[in-house]
């Protein structure tokens, strides 16, 4: 799999991924969800040329032959959020689910945010099985909230105003891997 930054052509895939990882959410009564606009192509382009956006792609020789364009499997967008990589979406398209790109996404977005790994914030959905307990499995911990930044507090405030709150959400925090004896030049990301 190769992740980089989606090319400005190929952002309206993006769209697509995110209209269809979001039908998940009809099974679960969450049509609402699964109804919301995806980020617009405005939105999307901000992200990808601020370097804030990532795309996973199939290998070349895999399945991609050189008739067709080579489309996106899943992406990631994040932003930073009181010195952590905040992530602020991250979709699959579900023809290519149970791969770990998703994983593969987030793992990257931990090397994104500057010159050392930084810790990984992300905000999502308590008990939907492919959100919170996914994180979890992948080394995120829900947040108290005593825990919560300012930047966390203010998307969270943004988050209810939206009507998300309809169903619980939580923020989650991943600290980054390193390697033993390596000190980090990132402290001020609060606990």
């Amino acid at each position: 799999m190769i992740i980089q930054a989606p090319s400005p052509t190929g952002l309206s895939a993006l769209r697509t991924i995110e209209r269809a990882a979001g039908e998940a959410f009809r099974e679960l009564g969450m049509a609402a969800i699964a109804d919301d606009e995806s980020p617009s192509l405005a939105q999307l382009t901000s992200y990808q040329r601020a370097g804030r956006a990532l795309a996973a792609y199939e290998e070349p020789g895999r399945t991609v032959t050189t008739d067709r364009p080579v489309r996106p499997l899943g992406y990631l967008l994040w932003d930073p959020v009181d010195g952590c990589t905040h992530i602020e979406q991250v979709s699959v398209h579900p023809r290519h689910a149970h791969r770990r790109i998703g994983r593969a996404l987030i793992d990257r977005a931990e090397r994104e945010g500057g010159p050392a790994p930084l810790p990984l914030t992300l905000t999502t959905f308590a008990e939907v099985p492919w959100n919170a307990p996914y994180y979890a499995r992948l080394g995120f911990r829900i947040l108290g909230d005593t825990e919560l930044t300012p930047g966390l507090r203010a998307i969270r405030a943004h988050e209810a105003a939206l009507g998300l709150d309809r169903w619980r959400r939580v923020c989650m925090r991943r600290e980054p891997a390193r390697e033993p004896d390596v000190p980090s030049a990132h402290t001020n990301c609060p606990t």
